[in-house]
């Protein structure tokens, strides 16, 4: 095959200026044998043209002749066939498909790795290598023709020059250690016509062009910048080249070796050079300012500079592979810049923030202070939703929910400062996580840190705060890198959650569920937060117990059961659906014990209103607010505020009616006595003290006139007991209505068993008693 090569070399290709690169003897596949040579060449003359050639033998001589050529840049497949059986088939697709039979399975490998490494070299089109293995297209062929493509610069073919004394020594060193004697001297110029075209295609030919572009190119604009990619990477391949034992001692190698090595730690200082005053420039920039952000409270975006400094990423990627300590050092340079121009950019932000959050008026100012933790409940209230604060003429309401959900008695302007509160905070972490996300983003494809997409999730990667496990080198180096250059996030961020959780602590609410959509990207601020939603919980609680009635108004519905109201009212709206649902069920049961306690502490200890009375509207507000709200995990609580309620009315009811009818009652107590102590129930009657005549007598004590008048003054003493807010009155009212008919069943039922035929009645009928309770309450 040597021998062909060199004949098509001399008689066909040389006289075109072509260079033969690769052969390989076919046969069209299916057909009969009719041998010819398939050839991939490439001209001496700039541009470069790459082509394959079909040559075939003359029918009436033993010389070549071309048959057909095909321009390489038409390919758009090669088929192997196969990738892991020995198969000499292949197919190539031009303007049609061309079916080969190869004369042997190495051989079309060989031809086939010529192809791609040309098609890399000059044309870098998108061929399609089916079938083909991975490593026949990413490893050099060991021996074969198709070797001299991997590297070198095909533009510059030396013309003939005689050899020096130097290098005749080095071919007389080579052909002492060949394993050929002398006399077989054409296996021997075989072998040396191979090596010799490794060290020229693959090793000495550096272009004039990649030289100038790695000695002085222009790294500023974009043409320059892909000359020096190009020549960056061909300086690479060439030094990377694997050398044949002996080539070390060729003086032309040595010498090449040291050209190469200059010209790659020169090219680095270059390189190092610019980005390092790229990072300075950029660090020291004071145009990017937030003054034209102020408005809309958003950061700059910095996609301009990591869009510009990322047409160096090969470049990068290059001195990474070659000048290990100063790609650390720009990455130092340049984290210690940009963390500058960020701290810069996110304090300016945060003030903003503050701004916007707080506001500029007096009023606004003088909020701070003003929130639920600090507030002191001093007695009672009509409203169920105002609560005096320390330091403040105005009562504020305790708590609001987020959006107006109709029943809403809170005032307008803490509706709003909340929302107002919501938005801002919203907005700060919707502006810090894209930022983070895209610088993290922007270091990784820049610094070549990237990992497999099945390793780590991309947000993983910014938290900026979290550690554990063992994560990769390469994860450890992006997240110390985005600590340094964000460090100044989380300081800033807590400082604006106190600000919020000064404003009003129940901000913390909404802090907790924002903060934790963003905890990848904002790390161990979630903690603050949580801590400080802990906080509120404990600060409501502490109210409770803390809480001082007066002695001279009724209680009505504390201010800490309507607070709770609120709370849960808020929570519910900011939870929906959150993450976090978890911390506030713990939070609500912590809250409603402390509810349940205190009710009864301040029940036992009121003057002004009976226990039973603040039992009852109280553990009926719970009532209605759970049931309302059907907050799950306080189901059981519902139930036990109900049957609170519940037994507290009826022991108001029976312990404020009383016995209306009390000398008729006293009259049927002594009758039942004697009716327990062994009397016949028809002979009680002829009892003295127990006779017809004294039940009259009793009877005509309790004219319906004077029972109207008695209900009355009962209804008067109801309604100062009870609180408007609840509107239980009503209902005690009716519930009296059906003890007191009790109580005349039960005497009417007595004179029917112990006085029966005696036409005894009582002096008003149970229509007359329903009329007395319905006339009193609609004239009250």
């Amino acid at each position: 095959m040597t021998a062909i090569k060199h004949a098509l070399q001399r008689d066909i290709f040389t006289p075109n200026d072509e260079r033969l690169l690769g052969i390989v003897n076919v046969c069209k596949a299916g057909k009969k044998k009719k041998n010819c040579f398939l050839c991939a060449t490439v001209t001496t003359e700039r541009p470069v043209q790459v082509k394959v050639v079909k040559v075939k033998k003359s029918d009436k001589g033993d010389f070549y002749k071309r048959q057909q050529t095909w321009e390489l840049r038409d390919l758009t497949e090669v088929d192997a066939k196969d990738a892991s059986k020995e198969n000499p088939e292949f197919d190539l697709h031009f303007e049609k498909v061309y079916r080969w039979l190869a004369s042997s399975t190495a051989e079309k490998n060989s031809f086939i790795s010529c192809i791609w490494k040309l098609n890399q070299r000059y044309l870098r089109k998108k061929v399609e290598f089916v079938n083909v293995s991975s490593q026949l297209l990413e490893e050099s062929v060991p021996s074969g023709e198709s070797q001299s493509v991997a590297g070198g610069d095909e533009d510059a073919l030396d013309d003939y020059q005689e050899l020096s004394t130097r290098e005749e020594q080095d071919i007389e060193s080579m052909m002492e250690m060949c394993e050929y004697a002398i006399s077989n001297a054409e296996a021997f110029a075989e072998q040396l016509s191979k090596e010799l075209q490794v060290l020229d295609g693959n090793y000495m030919d550096l272009s004039k062009g990649h030289i100038r572009a790695l000695q002085d190119g222009d790294l500023t604009s974009p043409k320059g910048i892909e000359a020096c990619i190009n020549a960056s990477e061909a300086l690479l391949q060439c030094m990377n080249v694997a050398l044949r034992p002996g080539h070390e001692k060729l003086m032309a190698v040595t010498q090449q070796q040291l050209l190469f090595a200059e010209l790659r730690d020169t090219f680095a200082r270059r390189l190092t050079n610019h980005l390092n005053n790229v990072f300075v420039h950029q660090g020291h920039d004071q145009s990017s300012t937030l003054s034209q952000h102020t408005a809309e409270l958003t950061l700059p975006k910095h996609s301009p500079l990591h869009r510009d400094l990322l047409r160096y990423a090969k470049l990068m990627e290059w001195l990474k592979n070659t000048h290990r300590e100063k790609y650390e050092g720009l990455s130092r340079t340049y984290v210690d810049y940009m963390s500058r121009l960020y701290e810069r950019e996110i304090k300016d932000f945060f003030e903003v923030a503050k701004i916007k959050m707080a506001g500029t008026t007096k009023e606004a100012k003088g909020k701070f202070g003003l929130h639920g933790s600090s507030g002191k409940l001093t007695g009672s209230t009509s409203s169920l939703n105002k609560l005096t604060v320390q330091g403040s003429n105005s009562r504020r309401s305790q708590s609001s929910s987020l959006l107006d959900m109709g029943n809403m008695s809170a005032s307008d302007l803490d509706v709003a400062d909340r929302t107002k509160f919501d938005k801002i905070f919203e907005q700060v972490l919707s502006e810090l996580e894209p930022l983070c996300l895209a610088e993290q983003d922007f270091i990784s494809k820049f610094f070549k840190l990237q990992q497999h997409p099945t390793v780590t999730p991309p947000l993983a990667q910014v938290n900026l705060n979290q550690t554990g496990g063992t994560p990769s080198r390469v994860k450890d180096m992006v997240r110390l890198m985005m600590n340094k250059i964000f460090q100044s996030i989380e300081t800033e961020l807590n400082s604006l959650i106190a600000l919020g959780d000064k404003i009003d602590s129940f901000n913390s609410l909404y802090m907790l569920v924002k903060m934790s959509h963003h905890v990848t990207t904002l790390g161990n601020v979630l903690v603050t937060v949580k801590r400080n939603f802990d906080k509120c919980i404990s600060g409501q609680i502490r109210q409770m117990e803390e809480v001082k009635i007066s002695k001279k108004s009724k209680v009505g519905i504390l201010l800490f059961v309507a607070g709770f109201e609120e709370f849960a009212e808020l929570a519910e709206t900011i939870f929906r659906n959150a993450e976090r649902r978890g911390d506030l069920d713990k939070a609500y049961v912590k809250l409603i014990r402390a509810v349940f306690m205190n009710v009864e502490k301040v029940a036992n200890e009121s003057q002004k209103t009976p226990r039973d009375v603040v039992m009852m509207e109280n553990f009926h507000h719970i009532f209605s607010t759970l049931s309302r709200l059907k907050i799950s995990c306080l189901d059981a609580e519902r139930r036990e505020a109900k049957h609170k309620y519940t037994d507290h009315l009826q022991s108001y009811v029976i312990n404020s009616l009383g016995q209306p009818l009390e000398k008729l009652n006293h009259f049927f107590e002594g009758v039942e006595a004697r009716v327990a102590q062994g009397v016949r129930e028809e002979e009680v009657s002829y009892q003295l003290a127990f006779n017809k005549q004294e039940l009259r007598k009793v009877i005509k004590e309790y004219p319906g006139k004077e029972v109207k008048k008695g209900l009355d003054n009962l209804y008067k003493k109801v309604d100062k007991h009870l609180c408007e807010e609840e509107s239980l009155l009503q209902v005690v009212w009716h519930s009296m209505q059906d003890e007191f008919i009790r109580q005349y069943k039960h005497f009417e039922d007595l004179i029917g068993r112990c006085y029966p035929g005696s036409g005894i009645t009582m002096e008003f009928t149970i229509q007359d008693m329903l009329e007395y309770f319905s006339s009193i309450a609609q004239s009250h």
